[in-house]
């Protein structure tokens, strides 16, 4: 099973010019959800074969880990690739679809069906997967949102990026447990010293320092505060709501053919609000994920129409002096980005 390896990566590089919702002068976008296992196969082969290197990771033993669905494929497909059962802590909000593909690649789903009061979906999950640990002896947590090998899975993305464009001004990456932009950055910035890193939350996230609420848009933003996240590589950080990702998902689907679901729109929009704020900069963005799990979603009328998502979203952001000086409702900006857990309360 170990040639399955090979088939990870080396993901199609596009170029965007769709209006969203403005003209602007194109960016690149990586392609990662055409990616076999998709984005996240990088950082879950990393994780793994890292873990049994250490001696961590038993041959055999089974993978135990909280996703809301995309590294759950990236770890479906390692399990298999290196020989390990995969049990996958999810929620109730995860897809009908997300769920049937996940045992079809033999994953064992273990479903949370509510929220913690404080720490919502994403603490609960966290908490059944210490009850797991528990009880399946020899099981070996990957802990993606704190793990060094995360990021470390992306320097192989970082290569390809380089090995296509002879330069680059700025990187935008949707940000949750913060990997990919920590390892994609740090991988370019070798070639590229002046590159800036732009990051995309969601409203409702506490990454950067906003104060967590009940999120629409999920594999992005968090509500605990990931080690992974390297504060210090960004220049500044975006935070958008639904409405303004559903409306550049089906910009881009009807105008590119390429889309995805909330990380990638969100990424898509800022990425185009970017290039036209910087004629002649090269924009380079990572598209995680494609659309075919947000079909009862981002592309469902009836579901958005329920939710207010058609409604005429913002087309630039306000801009915020500090994360924490007001809580946004919609996209926002801000280029003061501090780690919320050392940062001090701006007065």
């Amino acid at each position: 099973m170990n040639d399955l390896l090979s088939l990870a990566g080396n993901t199609p590089l596009a170029r965007i010019t769709v209006p969203l919702p403005h003209a602007h002068g194109g960016f690149w976008a990586k392609l990662e959800g055409l990616g076999v296992g998709g984005m996240k196969a990088r950082a879950a082969v990393s994780m793994l074969t890292a873990a049994r290197a250490r001696g961590e990771l038993a041959p055999g033993a089974p993978v135990v880990e909280s996703t809301s669905g995309t590294l759950g494929i990236g770890l479906a497909f390692a399990g298999q690739c290196l020989g390990h059962p995969v049990v996958l802590v999810v929620d109730d909000e995860l897809e009908p679809g997300m769920r049937a593909l996940l045992r079809a690649y033999g994953v064992r789903l273990e479903i949370v069906d509510r929220p913690h009061p404080q720490g919502g979906w994403q603490r609960a999950r966290l908490e059944r997967v210490r009850e797991v640990l528990e009880r399946t002896p020899g099981a070996y947590w990957p802990d993606q949102y704190n793990n060094p090998d995360n990021p470390g899975g992306y320097a192989s993305l970082a290569r390809e990026l380089a090995e296509r464009l002879e330069h680059a001004d700025v990187l935008v990456c949707s940000v949750g447990t913060g990997g990919h932009s920590a390892g994609v950055f740090r991988g370019l910035r070798r070639y590229w010293p002046g590159l800036r890193l732009v990051g995309v939350d969601t409203v409702g996230s506490t990454v950067f320092g906003q104060p967590a609420r009940l999120r629409i848009m999920r594999g992005l933003g968090s509500s605990i505060h990931p080690r992974n996240v390297a504060y210090e590589l960004f220049d500044e950080v975006h935070w958008l709501g639904p409405t303004e990702v559903v409306d550049a998902c089906r910009r881009l689907a009807r105008g590119s053919f390429v889309t995805g679901g909330w990380s990638t729109g969100a990424v898509a929009r800022v990425a185009a609000w970017t290039a036209r704020r910087e004629p002649g900069a090269t924009v380079v963005a990572i598209f995680p994920d494609g659309p075919d799990r947000y079909l009862g979603s981002i592309f469902d009328d009836d579901y958005c129409r329920d939710r207010g998502l058609l409604e005429r979203p913002h087309d630039q952001p306000v801009e915020i002096a500090h994360p924490r000086a007001v809580e946004v409702s919609g996209w926002a900006r801000c280029r003061t980005v501090a780690d919320p857990l050392l940062a001090e309360v701006p007065a």
